[in-house]
């Protein structure tokens, strides 16, 4: 029978090098000499409760490869965050199922990670004889064993120096996020034997013997009658069981359940949480999308998913949608169409933003919308009139209200526009609509005729100036206003430059490629009257006043044309006379 001699100090790193990699020994179990054992584990807030459920496997896994007992291996286990706490001394338990029992009932502390803090306890505290730790003379290994996953919030490096100058052995072991800095200036020398790092709490069991000529064992695992569901891990004359990522030992301490993540409660899911072999996952429920974080969820916007049909505006809620039409117009029985008034006047500024934000092949589209824009309005000088207007740092006047009269001198105008790059002063536009764009010297029509004066803004982020007090004087003056916003647009500013409701003045596109979705909104908003002659008054005749006052002025021309009618008879039958007369 072949016995490798055995040194104390080798057990505790007994998962501590893949298990695969493992070396089989034939005989009988090789006992250890005496060792005082403390495992120092990090309990704070960032060890997630699934993570501390797979370390508080790993702890009791590893007792079942220690030879323990008063005269053997002691161990003693402390956690700690912003504060240290003993979970049971040294000279506390002898039996595994006394320290397995403990550190079941262990509950974390969730708090800051003092690691520092924990050294000074452990060397002071945790090794002392009074706690259960053989006395210096008795010449017994004294051995810490840091388990964390984080950087520490207190200094570690003279307190660790302080304990290993006390004949304390520190071993360091990082998971995840620790810091390999800090776990350097922990452990022991040499740094290779006492420093380890592994990428989740789920590898933590994965690594076995790591001084392997120098400890005695028997691969118990390698005989086949282990009844291991998952993976068989040798210990010292021992062995236990060790589950997949994913899973979790059961009681029987063989089989192997799934983790139930979702059951830990701090999935911060909006809608569902599922379990998989990776950890929790988010689900949101039909109709709704889970947005970038992984946890929230965002009802989806079945207008841009669907043929909606709507003529003026889709509006999306929950499953279904409903269509809108703009103020002064009512939903047809379809529930899609609108009903209509006659076409006729109206002028159109619009207020495009050139800001570098926007750049220059996004400016591009821009100019392909407003000519989209274009292309369903009536575009002459007696019925509709469209100016444009630049603006970044400065504001420009690219084509005022009366310089085109077709709509394809108007695009052609657009197409012509060059890019002015810079800041983006809203409120200065706005300021410059409401003192120039819509003067009669710009083209605008006299106010007496009511032609109805529209503003339409387009913009693709926050203003560098104020807008409040020109967005509400252009309201005050009359312009019914309308905000297109693309991107970063600002949801608040767009409210407060659109005429109310805002659901009918405000729009918004997510990017400059699918803008165009916006026309349908737009395409219903200008509801032109029909054209009357200059000098007349321009009122809605969907309005029952207008209809009044027509049924007024028709029977005032008829009986104006009675009256003309009559004189023209008389003078016939007196023409009539003077004719008899000459015969």
């Amino acid at each position: 029978m072949r016995v490798l001699p055995c040194s104390p100090l080798p057990v505790l790193l007994l998962l501590l090098q893949p298990w695969e990699t493992q070396l089989q020994f034939a005989g009988p179990r090789c006992r250890t000499g005496p060792l005082d054992l403390v495992f120092v584990i990090d309990s704070s807030r960032s060890v997630r409760p699934f993570e501390f459920e797979t370390m508080r496997q790993f702890l009791m896994g590893l007792l079942r490869g220690l030879d323990l007992g008063p005269n053997a291996t002691r161990v003693g286990v402390i956690q700690y965050s912003s504060q240290v706490q003993s979970v049971f001394r040294l000279g506390a338990f002898s039996r595994r199922e006394d320290m397995e029992r403990a550190i079941r009932a262990l509950v974390p502390l969730a708090q800051g990670t003092m690691t520092g803090l924990a050294i000074q306890y452990a060397m002071n505290v945790a090794f002392s004889v009074a706690e259960g730790a053989r006395p210096p003379e008795a010449r017994v290994p004294r051995v810490a064993v840091i388990v964390t996953d984080g950087r520490p919030q207190d200094r570690v490096a003279e307190v660790a120096a302080q304990a290993r100058a006390r004949g304390i052995e520190i071993y360091a072991v990082g998971v995840q996020r620790a810091d390999v800095g800090s776990l350097r200036a922990m452990a022991s020398p040499p740094l290779d034997e006492h420093v380890f790092l592994v990428e989740s709490f789920d590898l933590i069991q994965e690594f076995g013997l790591q001084f392997q000529g120098r400890l005695c064992a028997i691969d118990l695992c390698i005989e086949g009658t282990h009844g291991c569901e998952h993976h068989c891990v040798s210990s010292p004359g021992s062995y236990f069981c060790h589950c997949r990522a994913g899973f979790i030992l059961q009681q029987d301490q063989r089989s192997c359940r799934a983790i139930d993540h979702c059951s830990f409660g701090n999935h911060s899911c909006q809608h569902e949480c599922v379990n998989t072999l990776g950890g929790p996952r988010c689900h949101c429920r039909e109709g709704h999308d889970l947005l970038p974080d992984g946890k929230s969820c965002q009802a989806r916007d079945l207008c841009n998913g669907v043929d909606h049909g709507c003529e003026f505006q889709c509006v999306s809620e929950g499953l279904t949608y409903r269509c809108l039409c703009p103020e002064g117009r009512q939903l047809q029985a379809d529930g899609k169409s609108c009903n209509r008034c006659r076409e006729g006047h109206v002028d159109l500024v619009l207020l495009v933003d050139g800001s570098k934000s926007v750049r220059p092949q996004n400016f591009e589209l821009v100019k392909r919308f407003v000519n989209q824009i274009v292309d369903f309005l009536d575009v002459s000088p007696e019925g509709t009139r469209v100016g444009l207007v630049q603006f970044s740092s400065r504001v420009r006047t690219e084509f005022p209200l009366g310089r085109y009269g077709t709509a394809e001198e108007v695009k052609q105008a657009v197409l012509a526009i060059e890019y002015m790059e810079r800041g983006t002063m809203t409120g200065l536009a706005l300021r410059h609509m409401v003192e120039h764009s819509f003067s009669e010297a710009q083209g605008a029509r006299p106010r007496v005729l009511n032609v109805p004066r529209v503003g339409l803004v387009f913009t693709d982020g926050r203003s560098q100036d104020d807008i409040s007090v020109w967005a509400a004087r252009a309201k005050e003056e009359g312009i019914v206003m309308y905000a297109v916003g693309v991107g970063k647009a600002v949801e608040e500013e767009l409210r407060e430059i659109a005429s109310e409701p805002a659901e009918l003045h405000v729009s918004y596109s997510p990017d400059f490629n699918t803008m165009t979705h916006l026309l349908e909104n737009l395409k219903g908003s200008i509801c032109p009257e029909e054209g009357i002659s200059a000098g007349t008054e321009l009122r809605s005749p969907c309005e029952c006043e207008s209809l009044v006052e027509f049924q007024g002025r028709t029977l005032g021309a008829l009986e104006s044309l009675t009256q003309s009618l009559a004189q023209l008879m008389a003078r016939l039958e007196d023409l009539e006379n003077q004719l008899a007369t000459h015969k």
